[in-house]
């Protein structure tokens, strides 16, 4: 009984997918993929500023321990 329900989801999953679903064309895929990519650069460029404030507060307060 439980492998005729899971063909029936894999069949039900299938014709979903093939019929109900709109794909992207390439041209939709590619421009998404670039503002991925440049939201993916500026967030490491801010991680990156801020872990370079942190690292010269830290570096500066232990100056101060010396």
């Amino acid at each position: 009984m439980k492998k005729l329900k899971l063909l029936t989801d894999l069949e039900e999953s299938y014709t979903e997918l093939r019929y109900k679903t709109s794909w992207p064309t390439r041209t939709q895929l590619v421009k998404s993929a670039i503002i991925v990519l440049i939201a993916s650069i500026i967030i490491a460029l801010i991680v990156l500023l801020m872990d370079q404030v942190v690292d010269n507060i830290m570096k500066l307060i232990y100056s101060f321990k010396n």
